[in-house]
């Protein structure tokens, strides 16, 4: 059966009702350029939801002024098709019109879990990303919903601002992060790689692998000091072009972390080849 694509609010809401008939409505908020970590969200929502409702939406307020939204990928036929393979029943698709009408003036802030890291890296962007996923929420009203966790700041927003906006449609308990999904080599899929070249994305592998080193030279006893500053060197002489941050910080609450303290611990990299910036993250404790 294809799935509804649906452009504008007051007909997503009809079709929601007819949704919530037959059971629980999972949402997956996503920008499109859809790949198998997307479709991996979508079978874990269907695991737990009667419906599934996907949104393609390219947000703009999470792009600063110099960054890739113009050439961002859009490719909503392809998307449709891979959803409707899914079994995804409605697709939500707004324009930038439908989202920000004429006016628009609103922003979500949050502190705390922003700070630092991408908070830092890029100035605004978790603004726009609370924004628009609590419109998303609005729009949606899903019983749950599913995000990964290769953006794992980005989660640990969305859930602070659910918690501290008391929303119920999802409440933050039932926001859920899924696993990342990784090529072959280790590296995160993200519609960023599609940007790389082939020797870019030969490259590009030694960014999970040079993680991976860093984490078990931590596990081995070293400093986390010691085993960023291996990490980013590993990165330059991959063929990295630059390296915004690579810090180890506390899992829960994002927060910096002193010399030796150990615990529940991520390593978190962002780093730039040729003009794709990448981002990934593990935990220091075996998984």
């Amino acid at each position: 059966m294809p799935v509804q694509t649906l452009t504008q609010l007051d007909p997503l809401r009809r079709a929601l009702a007819g949704l919530r008939v037959r059971g629980p409505v999972a949402l997956v908020p996503t920008m499109g350029a859809l790949h198998e970590g997307h479709l991996t969200l979508v079978r874990e929502a269907r695991r737990h939801a009667a419906s599934v409702v996907v949104s393609i939406f390219v947000n703009p307020r999470q792009f600063g002024p110099n960054e890739d939204l113009g050439r961002y990928p859009r490719q909503l036929a392809a998307d449709s098709a891979l959803l409707e393979h899914e079994g995804v029943e409605l697709l939500w698709a707004p324009a930038v019109e439908a989202m920000y009408p004429a006016g628009y003036a609103t922003s979500i802030s949050v502190s705390g879990v922003s700070d630092g890291l991408c908070g830092a890296a890029r100035p605004g962007h978790f603004d726009g990303v609370a924004t628009v996923v609590c419109k998303l929420f609005n729009q949606v009203a899903p019983d749950m919903a599913f995000f990964g966790e290769k953006d794992w700041q980005q989660l640990a927003v969305i859930r602070r601002m659910a918690r501290d906006l008391d929303l119920q449609a999802p409440a933050a308990s039932a926001i859920h992060g899924v696993a990342t999904v990784r090529e072959a080599d280790g590296l995160a899929l993200s519609s960023r790689n599609a940007f790389l070249d082939p020797a870019q994305r030969a490259q590009a592998a030694c960014l999970p692998r040079a993680m991976r080193e860093a984490v078990a030279a931590v596990r081995s006893g070293a400093s986390h000091d010691l085993a960023k500053a291996a990490l980013v060197d590993q990165l330059l002489q991959g063929g990295f072009s630059s390296v915004d941050y690579a810090e180890f910080r506390d899992a829960d609450t994002l927060a910096p972390i002193g010399p030796g303290e150990r615990g529940n611990l991520r390593l978190f990299v962002a780093a730039r080849i040729g003009g794709t910036r990448l981002i990934d993250n593990i935990a220091v404790e075996a998984d």
